[in-house]
């Protein structure tokens, strides 16, 4: 599918991922209908988009509402006439451990990040198949492959995600709908506002885990699979594509060395940080304002110690390639 004057919906599109996607399709002449909670940092993402040339409109959307996901694409095919691209991208988290996250706050997680797909791909799909067309993109994480400590609320709805691409996969094969197609990309770490704008309940301060990349990565990433759709694509290689092929072969090593990381860097002890709701309930630009990067120099920075030296990681490479034929 090409992306010019095709019509995108993304949700989660005033920061970070969302943002990024959302000028990445503007600057390829896509119809935009951004969606997010916070409709003034909506209105300046549709702005820059109009700036680049596109035809932009914001719906103001709680993807946990089945009712109101479903009127942002209604809106979609009123205004434009048709819904090519869905991309489900809204998330949020909650730092800590599972018995100090309040449990409706770990409820809203869930909702967010598994309801809110789900709400999506219904919404899309019902439109997409009537027309014969279309492509459902999830935004999920290597983190659904690789569970990260003080976060399992995250990790459990990114694997969730993978599982509901899978499932929506073989309903439309089942139903002999081949010109609608589900794709699911699994950013590594990436350098967008999700630390700041995070619920935590550690009482330290979360930070992006290296090696960062950057969210304009993910926003190619996600328009290839729009013109080329593939089930899985992860980004963030070499790094990420390892991690996720090593862990299906050494979980234990890889889990370990993980937790380690996330103790070290991730939240680091030695910074201190007040206990948050975070964007559970509100709006992000209430808590910052809206932007693409969070200031993590997302340039593919490393660690001194990273999850795994580049000589493991090559080594890794060599034995799954013989693994793997």
């Amino acid at each position: 599918m090409r992306i010019k004057n095709s019509v995108v919906v993304i949700t989660g599109a005033s920061s970070g991922i969302g943002r990024a996607i959302a000028l990445r399709c503007a600057d390829m002449g896509a119809r935009l209908v951004l969606a997010a909670r916070g409709a003034e940092e909506l209105e300046a993402v549709a702005g820059e988009c109009r700036k680049r040339g596109a035809q932009a409109i914001t719906v103001a959307t709680d993807v946990t509402d089945p009712a109101i996901v479903d009127n942002l694409a209604a809106r979609a095919v009123a205004e434009f006439g048709r819904l090519d691209v869905w991309i489900n991208n809204a998330a949020v988290a909650a730092f800590g451990r599972l018995t100090d996250i309040p449990p409706a706050d770990f409820q809203r997680v869930l909702d967010v990040n598994i309801s809110g797909y789900v709400n999506g791909a219904r919404a899309a799909l019902l439109r997409q198949t009537a027309q014969g067309s279309g492509v459902l993109v999830n935004v999920a994480s290597v983190v659904g492959e690789t569970p990260l400590p003080y976060n399992a609320a995250y990790s459990m709805s990114k694997a969730a995600v993978r599982a509901l691409s899978v499932s929506l996969r073989s309903e439309l094969a089942l139903e002999g709908v081949s010109g609608v197609k589900v794709s699911t990309v699994l950013p590594a770490t990436i350098d967008t506002p999700f630390y700041q704008h995070a619920a935590n309940y550690t009482g330290r301060r979360a930070s992006a885990m290296p090696p960062v990349y950057t969210p304009e990565r993910v926003a190619r990433a996600v328009v290839k699979v729009i013109n080329r759709p593939r089930r899985e694509t992860v980004v963030g290689k070499p790094t990420g594509r390892l991690l996720v092929l090593q862990h299906k072969f050494s979980p234990r090593t890889v889990e370990g060395s993980i937790a380690k990381q996330v103790d070290r860097t991730q939240l680091p002890r030695r910074k201190p940080a007040p206990i948050t709701a975070g964007n559970l309930y509100k709006p992000s630009g209430e808590i910052r304002k809206g932007s693409v990067t969070g200031g993590w120099h997302g340039r593919r920075r490393t660690a001194q110690r990273g999850i795994m030296s580049a000589a493991a990681l090559a080594g890794t490479a060599v034995a799954l390639r013989k693994l793997l034929g």
